[in-house]
This record gives structure tokens, sequence and C-alpha cells, in this order.
């Protein structure tokens, strides 16, 4: 793949200086969805798959920027010193933009500019978090080309920041932290709240994960997404009233039944049941794996579907179709939906030697139903962003 973006940075910046590879992957939920924002538990893990990108300092303020996902859109360039900018015509690269521009308002001197080849192997529009992948790729770009020294959650808050007010989508920490915080063979059980985290192992035995993508294209800007943070939060602040509370996620299932009648709006109420539950279902799956009982955590995963489907109403029918196929296949520990909703994608735990015919049955499945192709893949779990040597 290295040698493909070589020819092509070649070809596009016709440049002698020396070029640098970065990464940062896409990720996946295992479970705790809408629960970022709500101040809770999330339990996301890194995928081996991301994006890579190509980079090489330039002798002037200009910066170049080319995806090899977008060749159409052709190189985009802006000038450090004419100022950062949201434009819609920068299409896709707004967001590496909105993290230079973070970068700037730290008090970074950007003395140089760079051109920077893009290329990402992460499905668009999956929900598996390319938006959140570019963004830290080009975060830990900045932090080796200029030399800074920021932690790495710094970079992630900067990261979430600039998709928060640069590009406008209310996103929570999860996304941007699981990408830079990710961890070879774990997962992460984050506070959403206090960014309080630790590893845990994906210990599955005889299993594994397999992500499959309905290929139903969603869009996070353009969905319901900041609409159920604005439920949740409506919610949150009747409850406050009569509550000494920060989130949602500071509430047990058993506070929320004894005080949810303070919630005015019956639909804000289903949500925050949602991400109330959706919490405490994340703190008890981390522990059943850590047990190593596969099956309660598979339930749980379940559990969370049906909770996004019924209370959260992010998933559809795709979603639905999919989740409903693989649970009707042998050998198949849970399924839910995965990421933002409104398409996108399942995780779902599969024996091993029930993967090829899951991936036949539940495909064959779908695809009577939809008239979609779903795509598959066998999940590995890899590290957050960083500069390959």
């Amino acid at each position: 793949m290295r040698e493909q973006m070589m020819d092509q940075f070649t070809k596009l910046f016709n440049t002698g200086n020396d070029v640098r590879t970065f990464f940062a992957p896409g990720r996946v939920n295992l479970i705790g969805e809408h629960t970022d924002y709500n101040g809770g538990h999330v339990f996301p893990c890194a995928l081996t798959f991301g994006t890579y990108a190509l980079v090489a300092l330039r002798n002037d303020q200009k910066i170049q920027m080319h995806s090899m996902n977008f060749p159409d859109v052709g190189i985009i360039s802006f000038s450090i010193d004419e100022g950062l900018a949201f434009k819609k015509e920068h299409d896709w690269a707004n967001y590496p933009k909105g993290v230079i521009k973070e970068f700037v308002d730290k008090g970074v001197n950007l003395d140089q500019g760079f051109d920077v080849l893009f290329y990402g192997n992460i499905p668009n529009g999956a929900g598996l978090s390319s938006s959140a992948s570019i963004e830290l790729a080009t975060a830990v770009i900045l932090q080796g080309i200029y030399e800074t020294n920021f932690s790495t959650v710094e970079l992630v808050k900067m990261s979430q920041h600039a998709e928060n007010e640069f590009i406008g989508v209310s996103c929570g920490i999860m996304d941007q932290f699981a990408i830079g915080m990710g961890k070879e063979n774990n997962a992460i059980l984050l506070n959403c709240q206090t960014l309080e985290y630790k590893y845990s192992p994906i210990l599955l035995k005889d299993a594994s994960l397999v992500i499959a993508n309905t290929n139903k294209r969603r869009t996070l800007a353009d969905s319901k997404y900041n609409e159920r943070r604005s439920e949740c939060e409506r919610a949150l602040e009747d409850l406050q009233k009569e509550l000494p509370i920060q989130s949602l996620g500071d509430l047990t299932p058993e506070q929320f039944e004894g005080n949810s009648h303070f919630i005015r709006n019956d639909i804000d109420r289903k949500r925050a049941k949602h991400a109330v539950y959706e919490n405490a279902r994340t703190i008890q799956a981390v522990e059943k794996l850590q047990e190593g009982d596969i099956a309660s955590f598979g339930k749980l995963m379940c559990d969370s579907h049906t909770s996004l489907r019924d209370d959260y109403e992010v998933t559809g029918f795709e979603l639905d179709t999919l989740v409903e196929a693989a649970m009707n296949q042998s050998g198949v520990i849970g399924s839910r939906m995965t990421g933002a909703g409104f398409g996108g994608c399942t995780v779902s735990i599969v024996e091993n030697d029930k993967i090829e015919a899951f991936i036949e049955e539940v495909g064959k499945s779908y695809n009577e139903k939809t008239g979609l192709t779903a795509e598959f893949y066998v999940a590995n779990v890899g590290d957050g962003a960083k500069e390959i040597k």
C-alpha cells in the first residue's frame, strides 16, 4: 500500500523532501452506544484498518491535500497565513483543516506548510468512524512534523473539539479516544464524563468479532444524531431540577425508575432511559467479559440493540434486518448495531468454525429482504494513531 501511495504522492506533489508515513485506525464500539455524550461508559476498540497518510514539509506556507478516496475532488490547497475557515468546497478536507486550526489556536507556530496524501480503507459512511480517523491521523502528523509534545489525550480532545466546532457535529469523545488510545487485542472501558479508562483484553476464546456493513449510506451530520442529543439534554435538565447530577450517566437504572416522572416529555424519557440502562449494561458487559462469560456478554449486546431500536429509535430497517438474520444463525453469541445508527454497521460475536456459514447465510437473508449487499469483515483489534517508521 505504501508503494502505491508513494507513486501517487510523487506524481501529485513532485517533491524531493523527506516523506513520512502516519496511520490512524477506525474503531468499533462493542457496547455502550449513545452514552458518550450522556456522561456514561463506552467499550470501543481500534481496528487494524484505517487512514494512512504520506506527508512532506514544504518551503512555504501552503498546505496541499489529496485523498485517494475522493480522486474527483482533486488537490485541495490553502495557505496557513490566510486563515483557516470552514469552506464547503473543501469537502472532506475540512476535517483535517479543523484539526490544523486547533493546533494554531493552541499557539503552535506552523512555520512551514506541507503536502499530504490520505488513503483510507474504512468503508466510507459505514459508521466505523472514518471522520475521527482522519482527524487523529492529522493530529499525529502535526505532532510529528512540528515536534509538539501534546499528550495523546490532548490530541484526542483537540480532534473532538474540531469536529464539534469546525464541522458542527455534536459528537462525544468516544470515537477520537478509541482511535487515539487504541491498544492491540484490547478494548477500552472509558468513562466519558471523567475520561478515566482501563484496557480490557478481548478474550473471546474460540470466537471472533465480525463487522457487517449494511451499505446503507449514512452521514452523521445529516442524521438525527444532534436531535437525540438535544432530547437527552432536555431530560437531564428536567432531572437536575430535582437531583444533584451532572449527567444521565450518574444514574443507576433504579434511580432512574424512581425519578423518571420528573422528565416532562415522553419521548425525552425514552431517550434518557436508553442512556441510563445502556451505561449499566456496558459496565456489566465488561465484567462478564473479564470473567470469561462470553454468553452473558453476547446477551447484553442483544439487549443493547433492542434498546437502541425501541427506546432510542436509531436503528432502522437495514440494521434490524442484519441483527435479526445474525441471531437466527447457529454459533452467534451476540449481535448489535454499532455507531450512530441510521445505517452503518453491526458487530457480532461468532464462533470461529461458523464464520463462513454466518457470512453466507446472513448476507443472503439480508439481500433478499433489503435488496442491498452487505459486506463483512472479521475484525482484528489494533493500536491507536501513530507514525509508521
